[in-house]
Order: structure tokens, then sequence, then C-alpha cells
């Protein structure tokens, strides 16, 4: 047995790493392997701000004291239970999500793309089973959205480069462009089992979606007979401001998906679903070996417990203005921020590609200067802030929700050296 200790270096691991895992990753040079609220230590003893928590997986920072506790009483007690049985911590953690929504059961899985993939699964099984409707079976999503990785979520996605190499995808998927409603008007019909989409395109760029949109979108699926359903992995668990991305819309959806914050680092995913649409699944239609097991239920109680109680989601939303506000600001020394972007501590800067565009024109290529969010999340990183390109132009931001302005003035300073130092 290979045994990893603090005294290994960052190149020791990354060899380890090369020879052992897969190559389904492209990976930094940087190995953390400690955390404290906002920050991180990689193996060298270098400090991060991480402005991207685990891709909106660390709600609550690293190691926040509740999940640490839950995580630990809970292990000393019980790690992994069977669904054949009751579990406490799963009744208790659907309970604690459940209030206050529209929705009257949850289902436990293990990550988003799990989650999605019951919603699929629900909705189809609701159309013939309630409804009673055998063609009803069909999937509309957005284009540019993203929903996961296995088969049936990645053919969900909209983006043909994420089901590139998988085909034959599975049939009954159809996309119309992100915010038009009357595409997706022209989409929805006697076939739709469920509309589903995200209130915020995270991997697509963190592209908003319109209140009036989302209103017609749910005007349409009551008109058509389908379903709504809301993908809230990223968007969930107080990260746009509000415990759900939807509430800013004032719509209900007759579902949503969780993920990414609610463990808090744990895995753990779900969905929720309102009771009509949820009787559709019974005993053997669908499971997940170890899903809501007690160890990522009494992690996600603690999560859910302490974003109530300390008031964590109308904290993003006056920490995300600052932040906002913040990069606006930076935006004025920088006449390639084309836009800033999002809600809460969910929030995207757009870069112009103009040196693309001034090479191009001079006779070059291009080259790493079309990519200008790529060489500003390096230099980022090389300053000891960790943030994310999710595409050429688009930089990322995904802080834990116990961020302070401090932290943010910190990480904003940052980002600035190295805008500078790429951009000019």
């Amino acid at each position: 047995m290979i045994a990893l200790s603090h005294s290994d270096t960052t190149e020791r691991i990354a060899e380890l790493s090369r020879t052992y895992l897969m190559n389904t990753y492209s990976r930094a040079p940087v190995a953390p392997i400690r955390g404290s609220g906002v920050r991180l230590w990689d193996a060298s003893g270098k400090e991060y701000l991480d402005f991207l928590g685990g891709i909106a997986v660390n709600g609550l920072g690293h190691a926040h004291p509740a999940v640490v506790a839950a995580v630990q009483k809970q292990a000393a007690m019980m790690i992994h239970c069977s669904n054949l049985y009751l579990i406490e911590g799963q009744a208790l953690l659907a309970k604690a999500l459940l209030d206050g929504t529209p929705f009257g059961k949850a289902f436990f899985c293990n990550s988003g793309a799990e989650a999605n993939e019951a919603a699929i699964k629900l909705a189809r099984k609701y159309a013939r089973a309630v409804r009673e409707e055998e063609g009803r079976y069909e999937i509309v999503t957005a284009l540019n959205s993203f929903h996961g990785r296995t088969l049936a979520t990645v053919t969900a996605t909209g983006q043909a480069k994420y089901q590139k190499g998988f085909e034959p995808l599975p049939p009954g998927f159809r996309y119309v462009p992100f915010n038009d409603a009357s595409s997706l008007e022209e989409a929805v019909g006697d076939q739709t089992a469920a509309v589903l989409l995200e209130a915020i395109q995270g991997e697509g760029g963190v592209k908003v979606a319109d209140e009036a949109y989302l209103k017609r979108a749910r005007e349409i699926c009551d008109e058509r007979g389908a379903l709504l359903i809301l993908d809230e992995v990223q968007t969930g668990m107080g990260r746009t401001g509000k415990m759900f991305a939807f509430e800013h819309s004032g719509i209900e959806p007759d579902a949503v998906t969780l993920a990414k914050s609610l463990g808090g680092g744990v895995p753990i995913g779900a969905l929720l679903a309102k009771d009509e649409v949820a009787a559709a699944f019974t005993p053997g239609t669908h499971a997940s070996t170890f899903g809501g097991n007690p160890l990522a239920c009494a992690a996600a109680l603690a999560v859910v417990e302490t974003i109530k109680s300390e008031g964590l989601a109308e904290r993003a939303a006056d920490v995300g203005a600052y932040f906002a506000e913040s990069l606006r600001d930076l935006g004025m020394r920088f006449p390639q921020v084309a836009e800033v972007r999002g809600k809460g501590l969910m929030i995207a800067l757009e870069l112009r590609s103009l040196h693309l565009a001034a090479d191009q024109a001079a006779g070059g290529t291009g080259g790493a200067l079309g990519a200008p969010a790529r060489a500003v999340a390096a230099a980022c990183l090389d300053g000891g802030l960790l943030v994310n390109a999710v595409n050429d132009n688009t930089l990322r931001f995904l802080p834990p929700l116990v961020v302070t302005r401090g932290d943010i003035d910190e990480a904003v300073a940052i980002l600035e050296r190295a805008m500078r130092d790429v951009l000019g």
C-alpha cells in the first residue's frame, strides 16, 4: 500500500496521479492537502484563497466545525445502512429540505448527475403511471446547459462537446435556445414529459435565466401538461442569495435537483418533488445503493441547519453584491472586461478577446491570446487565488458562503495583478 503524507511533494503526487489515474481531468499542478474556511494550503505549504469552492461544493468552506462534528459523531456510530431499513438522518434531512417549499417528498442519491437522472426517470414514470399517457416521454432542455456525465444526463446537456464520442445517445431529448420563450413554446407538445432548465447556467458560463422566461416556462408546462424541473445542483443551498434560485422568479417548479453544496463536501444528491409527482415512484422503480446513507445525511443536515441558523443565503446576497460591485470597479480599469453577471455568490467576469482580434489583424494566429480567461486564471493560481475559466472568455467565481468582504478585497487585488500581467 502506498501511503501519502504531508511530506509528499507536489511532484510526487503528480507522478502517482499520472501513473495510476485515468486521464479524465486537466489538473493544475497544485495538490491541496488542508483547508479552513475560504483558505487552502497545498503540499508545499503555499496558501490559496479558494474562490472556486470545489466547484460550488464547499458552500460552508473547508472544515466547517458543524460539518466536521456531524461527520465525526456519525462515523463513530454507523457510516452506512442499506435503504432496506429506516434511516433517521435521511428522514430528518428530507424534512429540513422540504419545510417551507412546494415539495412534499425527497429522494437521495450521490451526485448531481444521479439526481438529474432520477428526475428524468420520474418525469417519464409520472406521465405513464399517474397521467396514463404512454406517448409522453420527451425531455426538453436548453442549449448551453449542463446536467451531468451519465449517458442520459450528458444527452440532456445541450452542449455537443460533452456528447461527442458517446453516440448513439438515448432518444427522447430536444433542445431549445436558452432564455427564448418562443422556441420553448414551439418545442413543448403532447410528447413532452418535462422541461428541464437551470435557473443559472453554471457550466455554460453563468448565464442567468430571465424571470419572465421562467414564468413563461411555467405557463407553457401548465398549458401543455408537462412537468417543469429545475436543475439546482449548482444554484441551490443558498448560493444565489436564496435557498433555491427559483425563489427569485416567484414560480414553483414541480421538482428540483440538488447536489454540490448539499453535503458540505460529502457526496450526496437529492431530488425534491411535489407529492403528486413523487407518487410515480414506488418500491423497485428507482434506487441508489449509497444514496442518503447516515454519514452523508448527517453532513447534509449540518449544512442545511447552518445555512438556516446563520442566515448564509441572505449573507450570500449581501457579500455577493459587494463582490460583483468590486468586479465592476475593476472593469473600469480594464477595457477587456465585457460584463459582470450572476446572482449572490455565483458570479462571472466576461472578458473580450481584444488581444486575439488585434493579433489576427497583425497577421498572427491569436494562440493563447484568444483565451484570456484561461491565462488570467493561471496567473491567479500563481498569485494564490483559485478561480475557474469556464471557457476561453469567462472567469467563474463560486466562493464559500462564509467569505468575508476582506477576503473579497484580497481576491480582487490578486485578480487585478493577474489581469495586469496577462492583459497589460
